[in-house]
């Protein structure tokens, strides 16, 4: 018997999603890496990957127990729970505790979790991570975007977060804070805290704390809001920056006991979804948050290697007339190039897409425009100086800690020639 195929089958596809494009930043990295693959030499300042490797001791806690089959409880694996209720505790003066935390299989997917959860608005500040504003349209929220500017180091301030309050008084809205932050690699100061924490307090928000690059504040002085707001603060953290481990997706919130009822939510849906983080994973990460000298000296070696970048390709784009912040942590430059607005609107370059497209087709630049960060004008684009190789170097500053970094490090080379790359182009334009 022959089975009739029908070649118009309807499909009924979920009409948000099919408004929402796949993520910027790993878009930019496929792409990065077909041209590679086509043998264009790109340097790829688009994805914001760690460049290091995962701490030998995460490695070797891994060994150990990858024969770890069975399902842990759906919140996660205590003795984890407890590693980053320490940790916590210790680095943010808190008192978090095992109870209140929550494990999933990164940040990412537990920040979808809590949108899902949580029946209100959502606050972002312009700019922000990538993938902030898709998850809120993908489940039909609002997202109020707040502007910042460069003279602020792009940080929401809190006349800014009280004049939006003021006019969206009566909705219940969840903010979100990021530092070290995503685009722009600047941090917030004690006294910006308090006064979010004033406003975050006075009108009754919910803060989500993203603190994935924590321990990359170059500094070592990373501070959470929720030291000053704790009773309304979700802390969200993980390895996948500041240990390399992106690829080993293990993340984590930590409530406060105030929003207990949020968490028990979240952990009804996730007993749903993702049931449980790989077991190996969570038994191998334990270290990451335990005090040691191993991954003392793994997180100090880092900091220094990303300062000293941060540093020289901030001075080296400005240079170039390309406007940089310098970065306090993590590993990006939100770059300006207003200064050739000019020359490049002669091109038919009008906006940050245009623009991001053209450096990559004519200097093999690869970065991510603005607009996917929130910021809806100006020719600005998110730059990730991560592309060098980030073993040998952390090897060699382990090995003798005064190792001086510079625009001379052999390493670091081509990374840096991005400034001139892009610099030239524009010059000739």
């Amino acid at each position: 018997m022959k089975i009739a195929v029908s070649s118009d089958l309807p499909l009924p596809l979920s009409a948000a999603l099919q408004n929402v494009p796949k993520s910027a930043t790993l878009a930019i990295n496929e792409k990065s890496k077909q041209l590679q693959l086509e043998g264009k030499d790109i340097i790829r300042l688009g994805l914001g990957q760690s460049p290091f490797p995962v701490p030998d001791i995460m490695t070797q806690n891994l060994k150990t127990n990858a024969s770890a089959k069975d399902y842990m409880a759906v919140q996660g694996f205590l003795p984890l729970r407890e590693a980053i209720a320490s940790f916590i505790n210790r680095t943010e003066l808190l008192n978090r505790t095992a109870e209140n935390i929550i494990i999933g299989p990164g940040s990412k997917e537990l920040l979808f979790g809590l949108q899902m959860v949580l029946n209100c608005d959502l606050i972002l500040p312009a700019p922000s991570w990538v993938s902030y504003e898709p998850q809120a349209r993908l489940l039909g929220k609002k997202v109020h975007w707040l502007p910042c500017s460069a003279k602020d180091g792009w940080k929401l301030t809190a006349q800014t977060l009280e004049k939006h309050c003021q006019s969206n008084s009566t909705e219940q809205q969840l903010l979100i804070l990021n530092s070290p932050n995503n685009p722009s690699g600047t941090c917030f100061a004690e006294n910006e805290l308090k006064a979010l924490a004033e406003i975050a307090a006075k009108y009754k928000l919910i803060v989500l704390s993203d603190e994935i690059y924590s321990e990359l504040h170059y500094q070592g002085l990373h501070q959470s809001i929720a030291r000053y707001y704790p009773q309304g603060t979700i802390i969200s953290n993980g390895i996948s920056k500041w240990a390399g481990a992106g690829g080993w997706r293990l993340g984590f919130f930590s409530f406060p006991e105030r929003l207990k009822q949020v968490l028990d939510l979240m952990v009804v849906l996730a007993s749903e979804t993702f049931t449980s983080v790989s077991a190996p994973i969570q038994m191998a990460s334990i270290c990451a948050f335990e005090e040691s000298p191993e991954m003392q000296n793994y997180i100090i070696a880092c900091r220094k290697i990303m300062q000293s970048i941060g540093s020289n390709f901030s001075r080296l784009l400005n240079q170039q007339q390309i406007a940089v912040v310098e970065p306090e942590g993590a590993f990006y430059n939100l770059a300006d190039f207003s200064s050739y607005r000019q020359k490049l609107m002669s091109k038919g370059i009008n906006n940050d897409l245009e623009l991001s497209q053209k450096l990559l087709e004519n200097t093999g630049v690869a970065g991510l425009p603005g607009k996917d960060f929130g910021l809806q004008q100006g020719l600005i684009m998110r730059l990730a100086f991560v592309d060098f190789d980030g073993s040998k170097l952390l090897q060699q500053v382990l090995s003798n800690p005064d190792t001086t970094l510079n625009t001379e490090t052999d390493e670091l080379c081509r990374l840096f020639s991005a400034a001139e790359r892009m610099g030239n182009w524009l010059q000739d334009l």
